[in-house]
């Protein structure tokens, strides 16, 4: 399923290289299809012959064959369960194929997913990637089960229809004819007007803008409510769903009068019909003929108009679905980390940048360096603390050694070897990140304990939760460690929850070990527990620590200071306090917080 960059076509050619994917099927589904709507015909026939039987009887008094209008009618009631048995089995074909191509579409898609640099994630929101999986690639299923067989089932009919019509009288077919073609002129013509396009392009741009706020709302309906705050105060999530009716509207009103056109000549066909039967009336020989045939026609053209709106509709949805493709392209597109032909793999884990600069917004010409000409050594077994005010550098930092980014100056080096040079699992086999902000699955206990090692024991996992202070607290939960986070009213604490998340990082075993913040959360009763902890996870690995509590590094090996993407000092405690520089006024501060209190503002009497 997935393609190089330029085997992928754009927009409805896109579209129908993905539903011929599984070429076989899909091409038994439309043979099919098209049968159906040829057998779907031939009771219309048989209806001829009985109407012409009819007409026989009253025009001449012979008396009509029993066994023979008997026999139009079964010929007309086995070919129209023919072709209900036909276009059963196309949907067959066309739904089995839907699903393989459903499957393996959204299997690239989050696969693609997960090997995009995080960067990628900055600037794609959630509510946007869930469009993609849940509504764009989804329609591209509806596309191929429901809507294929009905276009190429409809795409015959007007074929089948033109031989039908011109067989009995050419003269009376074409004028059946005639509004069917001029109602679709019309109707492709509004498709193409440059409006028209605009449209449905911002449509589905506000559609993704809509599911992006919507899921920001949802998640801060807390503070809603906390805040009192009504719908309306919520400004932009009224105006977004606002501009989306606003371009709903605008297809509809640019469609309004071709679509409105479109149905007046399919549903009154009869209007060109009759004024042609009455000018032929006076220069025919036949009228028995003539009569038969334009009773024919009127009662045909009242039942050709299914298949030709069911063609507008599948025309407008392809429209619909081809828009939708181009962005799950465009996403499908996204360059991935450069990807080493040669991998290497480490000896030792010390960590050394050297003169490395990232910058977050690349495309934007005045936009700041996240960290500038960066240069320090982590050595193995030794713990680096990086300390400095939000926005100095210090998770950015943290976030490149696992190549989350790739660097746009210098290197990057464990060991002796390049990370670019390494296979990216091998490379997130090395670390174990402890991020500041804390996310489980809702999966049970034990399976977010094991996401980063699988293959742990039960021993391992419970010395883990031990180790962080976590195991009393998830044997006091219903089923312990298979109990699952946030169902059945289970909810844990920051502080649990942040606890957890240090134990997978033990249970995972890596070389390298980053802590971004670690105890935040965690109540004064349990940090120094959880410190010891840390302390024993810590021995011989290289460890990075992102640090706000300054006391939780005093004794680290080396701190690094950052300011504005740079170093500006670098040491152990004792010798950054004595330079007098930014790390001792960040202690000054730091201290002074440690003996903040409240006091009362209430007047004495």
């Amino acid at each position: 399923m997935t393609q190089s960059p330029q085997a992928i076509k754009r927009g409805s050619a896109r579209l129908w290289q993905l539903a011929f994917t599984h070429r076989i099927l899909v091409s038994f589904a439309c043979l099919l299809a098209i049968l159906s709507a040829i057998f779907a015909t031939l009771p219309f026939i048989a209806i001829y012959f009985i109407i012409k039987a009819i007409l026989t009887y009253l025009n001449t008094g012979i008396a009509m064959d029993s066994a023979q209008l008997i026999g139009y009618g079964w010929f007309a009631c086995g070919s129209a369960i023919a072709a209900v048995l036909l276009n059963f089995t196309a949907l067959a074909c066309s739904h089995f194929a839907a699903f393989k191509t459903l499957y393996q579409l959204k299997l690239d898609f989050i696969k693609h997913l997960s090997l995009l640099p995080l960067g990628f994630y900055s600037h794609h929101s959630t509510g946007e990637l869930r469009k993609v999986v849940d509504e764009n690639i989804e329609k591209i299923e509806l596309f191929i089960a429901h809507q294929l067989p009905d276009l190429m089932g409809s795409f015959a009919m007007p074929i089948i229809l033109f031989f039908v019509l011109i067989f009995f009288d050419w003269r009376l077919g074409l004028a059946t004819l005639f509004p069917v073609i001029l109602a679709y002129i019309i109707l492709f013509k509004s498709y193409g007007q440059k409006g028209a396009t605009k449209h449905f392009e911002n449509y589905h741009r506000q559609q993704e803008l809509m599911n992006n706020v919507s899921v920001e709302y949802v998640r801060g309906i807390s503070i809603i409510k906390a805040f009192n705050l009504t719908f309306f105060s919520f400004k932009k999530f009224y105006d977004i769903v606002k501009t989306y009716r606003d371009y709903c509207l605008k297809i509809t009103h640019s469609f309004e009068t071709s679509m409105g056109l479109f149905l007046l000549l399919l549903n009154n066909i009869y209007l060109f019909l009759i004024p042609l039967a009455i000018m032929l009336s006076f220069h025919i020989d036949n009228y028995f003929d003539f009569a038969l045939s334009t009773i024919f026609y009127l009662v045909f053209s009242v039942s050709i108009t299914g298949p030709f709106l069911k063609l507008m509709y599948v025309s407008n949805q392809l429209r619909l679905v081809s828009t939708g493709i181009d962005h799950l392209d465009d996403i499908l597109l996204t360059k991935l980390l450069p990807v080493p032909q040669n991998p290497q793999t480490v000896q030792n884990y010390t960590i050394h940048f050297d003169h490395v600069s990232f910058i977050y917004q690349q495309k934007l010409p005045l936009a700041p360096l996240a960290i500038d000409d960066v240069t320090f050594t982590a050595k193995q077994g030794t713990i680096t603390a990086l300390v400095g005010a939000s926005g100095s550098g210090k998770s950015t930092i943290a976030n490149l050694i696992p190549r989350f980014f790739d660097v746009d100056s210098g290197s990057i080096k464990i060991g002796d070897i390049d990370i670019r040079n390494m296979d990216n699992e091998y490379l997130q086999s090395l670390v174990s990140f402890v991020f500041q902000d804390v996310f489980l699955f809702k999966q049970t206990i034990l399976d977010n304990l094991k996401i980063g090692n699988n293959h742990a024991t039960m021993e391992q996992i419970i010395d883990a939760a031990k180790a962080t202070q976590c195991h009393d607290f998830i044997e006091s939960l219903p089923n312990g460690y298979n109990t699952v986070v946030g169902s059945n009213g289970i909810h844990l604490s920051g502080g649990e929850r942040q606890r957890l998340i240090f134990a997978r990082a033990i249970i995972k075993n890596a070389p390298i070990l980053i802590l971004d913040e670690a105890t935040a959360f965690a109540d004064p009763e349990n940090e120094h527990k959880i410190q010891q902890a840390m302390i024993a996870l810590m021995k011989g690995r290289t460890t990075i620590i992102i640090a706000h509590r300054l006391s939780s590094i005093i004794h680290a090996d080396h701190i690094l200071v950052l300011d504005q993407g740079k170093i500006r000092e670098s040491g152990q405690h004792q010798t950054l306090l004595a330079q007098h520089g930014y790390y001792k006024n960040m202690w000054q501060s730091y201290t002074q917080t440690l003996n903040w209190q409240i006091v009362s503002t209430k007047s004495e009497d």
